[in-house]
Order: C-alpha cells, then sequence, then structure tokens
C-alpha cells in the first residue's frame, strides 16, 4: 500500500509510487562493433518533492569490484525532473524566477483526471542531466506502475562522447523498481544497455 504525503500536489499522485530513495543493482550489458561491455554495478535513486508539481531525481551508480576485497568504482550521477505533460500557464512559475500570478492549477484528483490520455494514462515529461556534458529530454506515459519514456532531444557539449537517442521503462514489480535503458550511442543503434533493480530504502 502507498502512503501519500498529505502536502503532495495533486499531479504528482500519478507518480507518487516512485516517492521515495531505491537502492540495488544491475548489469551493463552494451556492444560496440565486436567488443561488449558487461559490468555489474550497484545503484542509489532518489524521487523527492517540493511542493511544486515536478519530481525531483537523482542517482549515484558504482561498479562492484571484480576481486574480493576490492573497492566499489564510482561510475556515473544524473539528476533531474519529472512532471505531467501539460500547457504550462499564467498561475505556473516562470519563465526563470518570474512567479505565477492566480491559483495554481490542477489541484485536485478531479482536475489532474482531465489531463488523462486516450491510452488511459498521463503524459510525462521527463529532463535529466548527465556531469558529461549531456542533457536529455524524454517524452512519454505513465500508466498505473509503468513508466515508458523516449528521447525527444538530446543535447550534448562540444567535448561529450557520442549519444544521440534513448528509450527507458520504470516499473513497480513486487514492491521493486525495475529499470531498463536502451541507448544509441558511439555510432551504434539503439540498443540494449543496462537494466536494474531496486527495493525502496527511505
Amino acid at each position: 500500500m502507498i502512503e501519500l504525503p498529505v502536502e503532495l500536489p495533486a499531479e504528482l499522485v500519478p507518480l507518487s509510487w516512485l516517492l521515495g530513495v531505491w537502492e540495488g543493482s544491475g548489469v551493463i550489458d552494451y556492444t560496440v562493433g565486436e567488443a561488449s561491455v558487461t559490468h555489474e554495478f550497484g545503484q542509489r535513486v532518489s524521487f523527492s518533492h517540493d511542493g511544486l508539481p515536478h519530481l525531483n531525481y537523482t542517482s549515484y551508480s558504482w561498479l562492484f569490484p571484480t576481486e574480493a576485497g576490492g573497492e566499489p568504482t564510482p561510475l556515473v550521477t544524473e539528476t533531474g525532473y519529472w512532471r505531467l505533460s501539460r500547457q504550462l500557464g499564467d498561475a505556473d512559475a516562470g519563465p526563470a524566477m518570474l512567479p505565477g500570478v492566480g491559483e495554481r492549477p490542477f489541484r485536485d484528483a478531479e482536475a489532474v483526471e482531465t489531463l488523462r490520455n486516450a491510452a488511459g494514462g498521463f503524459d510525462l515529461e521527463v529532463t535529466l542531466v548527465h556531469p558529461g556534458g549531456v542533457a536529455e529530454l524524454y517524452l512519454g506515459q505513465v500508466k498505473g506502475p509503468r513508466i515508458d519514456l523516449a528521447t525527444d532531444a538530446v543535447m550534448r557539449t562540444q567535448g561529450a562522447k557520442p549519444y544521440s537517442a534513448a528509450t527507458r521503462l520504470y516499473g513497480l514489480v513486487d514492491s521493486h523498481l525495475l529499470w531498463a535503458w536502451d541507448i544509441a550511442a558511439l555510432g551504434q543503434d539503439l540498443r540494449t544497455h543496462s537494466s536494474g533493480r531496486l527495493a525502496k530504502v527511505e
């Protein structure tokens, strides 16, 4: 059973099953030409909110040591924001530091229901930033305890490694957060990259 924080904005109820800190492990399995990269890793993911109609997201991962007694190796981090996709209006904050004017929209479940799409889910926008000079904008949907995302845009700095597209799948299965991430990178087409299984720890 999922307990909703009293102060949770109504727009976040469809994403509320993500809230908390999750930790677990996964596998990287990616092929570039004739070479294959395979590693086991650990991961800690946090979904939180600050009273605004979006989730804050952070992820930290590390490679497990390949030898007994070895130390884990820091791998990658990413951070971002998850929100239901809708047209922003005068009552929404922004752009930049400009405050909204008037009463915030979609303040109750009835109003949020009007955002449901033809498939019975809710359209999503997810923005993720990586310290290696990559920013991703994902579009997709949440439908019950399942999220499907695909990149609509990928931006890279001049020094970033080649990375052009991705899809991500998240699901709540037996109280665990399962995910899979396919990428098109390093000159390869879209293909399997990594997956993980996380348990809620906070």
